[in-house]
Order: C-alpha cells, then structure tokens, then sequence
C-alpha cells in the first residue's frame, strides 16, 4: 500500500551502471522539491530521489494565516498535524541513502542506512514502510504511466501522512529496482490508495511491469535507543 510511483526502467535502452559508489550518491537536489515526473527526466534515470513533503509550522492563532498558492503545500502533512517523534524522524531521514549497490536485490532492512539515522532517545513510535521492486517490460509505453504516477503523487501529498519517497536506478544486470515510501500510519497509505489517480496508475503499472512486487513493513523507535528497526508486517495497524 502507498504511492504506486515505481521508477521506470527504458525498455529499449541498456539500464545505466550501478556501481558502489553509486549506492549512497544522489543528485544535488533540495530533498523537499517534487521529483519532475515526465519521459525525459525518468526514462533513463542515473541517480536516485530522495523526496521529503514539506513540513510547515502553522502560526500562532493571533496572527493571520499565510496563504498559499501551491496546492502541494496546502495539505495536512503541516506542523502540529504532525506528531513530534515522526517530526524527529522527518529531520533524521535528511541523511537516508542506499548502502549498498545491489539494493534493489538484498533485503529492505540491508539496502539503506538505517543505522545512522538518529532520533533522541527517550522517544518511541512506528511507522508503515512499503517497498517496490520492480522490472520494466520491454516495448511498453510509459507516457500513460508517467502522468498517472504524478496525479497519484499529488494525490498521496493532499491525503497527508506521507513522511518519505525514494526511488532508486535500475540494476545494471537485472533491471530490477526499488522504489519506497515512509507513512505516519498505515491509514495514511491505505487512504491514498483508495483515491482514483493511485487505482488508475496501479492498472497502469501491472501492463507496464514484467515484474512488480509489493512489501509492506514496520518502522520501529523504542525508548532506550537512538536507532530505528525495521520489522516485517504484521498484519496490525502500525501507527496513528
């Protein structure tokens, strides 16, 4: 469940070297900016997207409200909707990245640096974490894809409680790659998956996709330790 945005792989074009180096490295790009969904920024991809939705601290109630123009930041994801711990892990996953090369082949917990991503220590939450791999099938069209994926990207942002999104680059070898989102609550993703533009973009996806899998985990912080778990789905309701 969650944004069903999957990184496209070019059908007709040999995906992009991965190396080690690679793995931790994405474009100089401020992490709070819309990642440009069009054919000629995705088609062939060569760094990975880190997006964070904005968090913007509503004023005091003495004061007039700020308007805004942009329907992006117009949401719920805005401070005090948003919890202080899941606020401490938005500043925490500034420093997110892949640690290994191969991380759309290893497992969700090995692919990225979860270990250094700090919250205080006397803080405890979870959270729901949904991973894409995927593979693109050769010949499809992806012009449809692209413009479902932003509709639904939007869409998700308006629902609130998207925390995180990261896409990554196609294996070299296998074609395979990952895609992730962070929600403050399985409701969250389970809400914006209900919405019209993330049903059409999925329908979309399962033509597009000689392989596409779905992974639904939790997100731990306990109280004691500075450091987050990730665990396997449970089945439960993780978060609020």
């Amino acid at each position: 469940m969650g944004l069903s945005l999957v990184p496209p792989q070019p059908s007709d074009v040999s995906p992009p070297k991965t190396t080690v180096a690679d793995a931790g490295h994405r474009e100089d790009r401020d992490p709070h900016k819309l990642p440009v969904f069009d054919v000629k920024s995705m088609e062939a991809p060569t760094t990975s997207t880190l997006y964070l939705p904005p968090l913007l601290s509503s004023l005091p109630h003495a004061l007039p409200p700020i308007e805004t123009h942009d329907p992006k930041l117009a949401t719920e994801t805005r401070l005090p909707d948003i919890d202080p711990v899941s606020l401490s892990l938005h500043k925490a996953l500034h420093k997110f990245r892949p640690i290994h090369s191969d991380y759309s082949l290893v497992t969700y917990a090995d692919a990225f640096n979860w270990n250094e991503l700090e919250l205080p220590e006397d803080e405890e939450r979870e959270w729901y974490c949904v991973a894409f791999r995927s593979k693109r099938k050769a010949g499809s069209d992806s012009t449809p894809l692209y413009e479902a994926d932003k509709k639904a990207h939007e869409e998700a942002i308006s629902n609130g409680g998207l925390i995180l999104y990261w896409y990554g680059v196609p294996h070299a070898e296998t074609g395979m790659n990952l895609a992730t989102c962070i929600w403050q609550s399985r409701k969250h993703a389970r809400a914006a998956n209900s919405r019209p533009h993330h049903i059409r973009a999925m329908r979309l996806a399962a033509n597009s996709y000689e392989v596409y899998q779905l992974e639904r985990y939790k997100l731990t912080k306990a109280k004691g330790t500075r450091h987050l778990a990730v665990e396997p789905f449970d089945g439960e309701e993780v978060g609020w």
